[in-house]
């Protein structure tokens, strides 16, 4: 069979399934490429304190390099416009987040909720959020640092439950509630805040994961392509023998045939 394989007909042919196989290597090796560089995830500073200024519009969704970014937001917070958020996870453990209402002024116009702590205790969280609705001064500029979210989306009170109750910090529900609201400008995120204010803990608000998947299509493409590149080395071998394979064949049925006795010929032949 080596000598099968070393006559130039089939040399040329291996070159031919050797350069098939490589360009299907190669497309291989693009899909593969193609997977991790969609898996490759932006890395942003998140935990650096940005301005908000900039970093998101009012009136159009929150941009996704925006979300969970620290931020310090300046503004006036409008009393009687605070709620509470039941339902906040701080560690594993519900409880309520006062939330109040902020008229952003270093940036462009527009209201934004901002968390300003969390209590398992309803009454002490409602308690700190009077406390905090009648000690603000309406013309007071203050900075509030913090993390910045999306908005949330608004959740059905059960039949049974307190139809005014809030689990989650949505604006389009918030603008509802907050007075005198119509038709101005308002921001679809959320801010919660670094330092609570009086009775309340600190939100726990870590860091946006960063997860990273790959894209197993273009894995499973990847693979079809080297399965192809063996199979056109192998086809080439199964050439190579079924000719081999061919050529025994008939050179044992050129053997039989010469070995074979020769029958009479003329008169007297069967006597």
């Amino acid at each position: 069979m080596l000598q099968m394989m070393l006559r130039p007909r089939w040399v040329l042919a291996l070159l031919l399934a050797l350069g098939i196989a490589a360009a299907f290597a190669a497309l291989g090796q693009w899909q593969v490429e193609r997977a991790v560089v969609q898996a490759t995830v932006e890395q942003r500073p998140t935990e650096d304190i940005r301005p908000f200024a900039g970093l998101a519009m009012p009136d159009v969704p929150t941009p996704q390099s925006a979300t969970g970014q620290l931020v310090e937001v300046s503004g006036t917070f409008v009393p009687g416009d605070t709620v509470l958020v039941e339902g906040r996870l701080n560690d594993g453990v519900a409880g309520f987040w006062p939330v109040a209402h902020l008229e952003v002024t270093d940036g462009p116009a527009g209201g934004i909720p901002i968390a300003l702590g969390w209590n398992a205790d309803e009454q002490g969280a409602r308690d700190a959020a009077d406390r905090f609705d009648a000690g603000i001064d309406a013309a007071e500029v203050v900075t509030v640092a913090g993390r910045f979210l999306p908005s949330e989306a608004p959740v059905v009170p059960d039949d049974d439950g307190d139809p005014f109750a809030m689990t989650t910090v949505a604006v389009a529900q918030l603008i509802n509630i907050w007075a005198d609201f119509d038709d101005r400008p308002v921001y679809f995120g959320y801010v919660t805040a670094a330092e609570p204010i009086d009775g309340l803990d600190v939100i726990s608000s870590p860091p946006p994961e960063q997860s990273v998947e790959l894209n197993w299509l273009n894995i499973f493409y990847a693979v079809e392509w080297v399965v192809f590149a063996g199979f056109a080395v192998y086809l080439w071998y199964r050439l190579v023998r079924d000719a081999v394979e061919r050529e025994r064949e008939e050179a044992a049925e050129a053997a039989q045939a010469d070995a074979a006795p020769a029958e009479p010929v003329g008169p007297g032949a069967d006597s």
